[in-house]
């Protein structure tokens, strides 16, 4: 069976061009943990390792023969991120200051449509035998529905991310959309580990109506 590439068979969703576009986006199954703080500290780290332990059982659980019915080959997901910020964030925020240690955030691995609840419990209870970490605790299984959104690749330093925004919001209201709230979607197509800032490639997304 042909591998399921995201990058080639979901262009749509993960690989949008360099300017705004509106766009429906239906519901998927997740591994998501929250959290607070800002995302260059060390510890941030940990949360991004937890869910990549847990995509990773899922895709190589053939090799152990513990597989799900309907199992196919694929490519791990991309992480994805909810970002927003705290009360004391927000009001830093409108005075122009950019406080990221106020940061709250849910980041998340979309798993593939053969996952169901049981099946993440399962890998779950394993990945906590095998490399057991307190932040799996907090990890959950959801389904999640963005439903319609405003979406663009941005491509450079996430500090700059602002001026997509910009962008974004001018394209919403000239389409007679309204952004919902201030949280927004990342999808980190890019390594920020092996990529320069300037070429890092990063999906944006907030909701509207």
């Amino acid at each position: 069976m042909e591998k399921h590439e995201w990058k080639k068979k979901e262009k749509n969703l993960y690989q949008p061009k360099t300017k705004p576009e509106i766009i429906d986006i239906p519901s998927f199954n997740f591994f998501t943990i929250e959290g607070k703080g800002n995302p260059n500290d060390d510890s941030f780290a940990n949360y991004i390792g937890v869910l990549y332990s847990l995509s990773y059982a899922v895709k190589m659980s053939y090799k152990k023969g513990i597989e799900p019915k309907g199992f196919y080959d694929y490519a791990v997901y991309p992480l994805e991120g909810f970002w927003d910020l705290t009360d004391e964030g927000r009001k830093k925020w409108t005075e122009g200051i950019i406080d990221k240690n106020e940061l709250l955030f849910k980041i998340m691995i979309r798993q593939p449509d053969f996952v169901d609840e049981v099946y993440a419990k399962f890998i779950l209870e394993e990945v906590k035998k095998n490399k057991p970490h307190a932040l799996l605790n907090d990890v959950r299984f959801e389904e999640i529905e963005e439903g319609k959104v405003v979406q663009m690749l941005h491509v450079g330093s996430y500090d700059s991310e602002s001026e997509s925004f910009q962008l974004m919001e001018n394209f919403a209201k000239d389409k007679g959309f309204e952004r919902l709230d201030k949280t927004h979607k990342e999808i980190y197509l890019s390594d920020a580990r092996k990529v320069e800032a300037e070429k890092l490639k990063t999906v944006l997304r907030f909701k509207v109506k």
